[in-house]
């Protein structure tokens, strides 16, 4: 039964730059499992609904994906996970986060821009986690840069091999569709016609006279051509250099016109591996291991506003997990039981009684979970390589309405929990300190506090440019070194001291005079040297 379950899931998070046509191919990609009957609109209007994986309020006002949405439906006798990410590089941080929750990843690249600055980004974390990756080239049916120039750019700027497994005829209003290279077949492409369509029309040799019959014969000799020498040029494809992180295959299409969404979704689940073992502190956890385990890689407060919630998602890593079963919270070290657990589709929230290895399910939560905490059967360990960054911008809290103190306490505690943000504060005066990697991260804060507790505030800005969290083997070092720099010292939430640097020149300073001192430039450093 283990066993089954473990090999029919496929666990995969959607990244990309903003506007590439991540949550479009997302909302189609959950129209062909027939988990949605119609597709939102990333844009607000009156006339459509707003994107399915775009819940949050100022999601749906601004159009962005600033939190990463739980998606699963069941597809070809395989239970399918999707995990969309925020493209907005203010909210990589969560991104970075979730891709330690999932086996492999698709990439979406806008065909008309090509590789741009936050596609490099989260390519470099596929690339240290090895993550297996599929490209999917959106917007085929718009003037862009020629295929094989797309294919260089990708190698070149992404650091990786590919190997197209379709190849588009034409492009923008010469697109005509895509031959699928893998299955030896073609899609013929309509822009008015945007219904689900598995139209496909077989040609494994290419010298078939049937291709001039569907193309015609200038597009039918480009294919040919184009073809031959993708052969030539590329290795053919190699599915352990793909589950390695090395190969990643690249498909062609249009995700507004559910135009080359089939062809990658059922390659997927053909090639994509299932769950994957996963690393503790202490030995490596196989996922056909009878005992459930599980961490939390991310928290979202008031999921729905009306109600209050809070719930962690958990992904579970091993075994089977169970409704109402008493399960081992390594880090309070106690024991906790669930009797609502539910599976996701945006903000549609089912109940479930049992989930599997690769499921990513939410707890409700009263304040008991952090991110990257561990749940087990009773073993002691915790799931490593959860990365927190340094912040880059900072800015003190103030409050604008006095009367609404606790609301804003306690709303800023949560949304740090979620890590929207890191909190640290700084005595005396109770100062609050907000860190993000980005600006809009401190519009999302306010707009929150407002809409969730009713709290109002404002942001100061500081000279402060990186946190730096201090420690020391002599605790008499320690304690001079934060003493005289009281002006620079707040404290986390953990209460853990950290040194607020206006350059690397102080950094460097205190490292110069305070020998005895070490700066670390995450959170879980003190996880991550004991197990180095």
């Amino acid at each position: 039964m283990l066993s089954r379950e473990v090999k029919k899931r496929r666990t995969f998070g959607i990244i990309s730059h903003p506007d590439a046509g991540k949550t479009t191919l997302t909302e189609k990609l959950l129209l062909f499992g027939g988990a949605i009957q119609k597709a939102g609109t990333v844009k607000r209007n009156k006339a459509e609904k707003t994107a399915t994986s775009d819940f949050m309020e100022i999601e749906k006002q601004r159009g962005i994906s600033v939190a990463t949405s739980v998606m699963g439906f069941e597809y070809l006798d395989h239970k399918i996970n999707i995990l969309d990410t925020p493209g907005h590089k203010d909210f990589a941080e969560d991104t970075y986060r979730t891709l330690t929750a999932v086996d492999s990843v698709i990439l979406v690249v806008d065909s008309v821009k090509g590789v741009e600055e936050q596609t490099r980004k989260l390519m470099q974390v596929c690339r240290m986690r090895h993550t297996p990756v599929i490209i999917f080239i959106n917007k085929m049916d718009r003037e862009g840069k020629e295929h094989l120039d797309l294919l260089d750019e990708l190698e070149s700027e992404l650091n990786i091999s590919v190997r197209p497994l379709s190849w588009p005829i034409g492009i923008g209003s010469t697109f005509k569709g895509v031959y699928h290279l893998h299955k030896q077949k073609l899609n013929l492409y309509s822009p008015n016609k945007k219904s689900i369509s598995d139209d496909y029309i077989p040609i494994e040799d290419l010298a078939d006279s049937k291709l001039e019959e569907h193309l015609g014969e200038k597009a039918a000799t480009t294919l040919r051509d184009e073809v031959e020498l993708v052969d030539t040029v590329y290795e053919p494809f190699d599915i352990s250099l793909y589950r390695s992180g090395y190969l990643a295959p690249v498909f062609f299409g249009s995700a507004i016109n559910n135009f080359g969404v089939q062809e990658l979704l059922e390659t997927f689940i053909e090639i994509a591996p299932e769950p994957q073992a996963r690393s503790t502190d202490t030995r490596l956890v196989d996922p056909y291991e009878s005992k459930f385990t599980g961490f939390v890689f991310k928290i979202h407060a008031n999921l729905d506003p009306k109600h209050r919630d809070r719930i962690a998602f958990c992904r579970i890593c091993s075994g089977k997990f169970e409704r109402n079963t008493f399960y081992h919270h390594v880090r309070l070290d106690k024991k906790l039981k669930f009797a609502s657990p539910t599976s996701f589709m945006a903000d549609n929230k089912s109940v479930v009684e049992e989930a599997w290895p690769g499921d990513v399910i939410g707890l409700y939560d009263s304040g008991n979970f952090k991110i990257g905490d561990t749940l087990t059967e009773g073993e002691i360990m915790n799931f490593v390589g959860i990365p927190s960054f340094s912040p880059e911008i900072f800015k003190e809290l103030e409050n604008t309405d006095p009367f609404k103190t606790k609301q804003l306490e306690k709303g800023i505690t949560q949304l740090s929990d979620e890590g929207v943000a890191q909190l640290f504060t700084q005595n005396p005066g109770n100062r609050k300190i907000i860190g993000t990697v980005g600006e809009l991260q401190f519009e999302v804060i306010q707009f929150r506090l407002l809409q969730e507790y009713g709290a109002s505030c404002r942001f100061i800005s500081m000279s402060t440019s990186k946190a730096n969290w201090v420690s020391s083997d002599d605790p008499e070092a320690l304690k001079k070194f934060l003493h005289s720099h009281a002006s620079k010292v707040a404290y986390d939430k953990e209460d853990r001291p950290v040194f607020l640097a206006g350059s690397q020149w102080d950094i460097d300073y205190a490292l110069t005079n305070y020998p005895k001192i070490s700066f670390h430039e995450t959170s879980e450093w003190d996880r991550v040297e004991k197990k180095a």
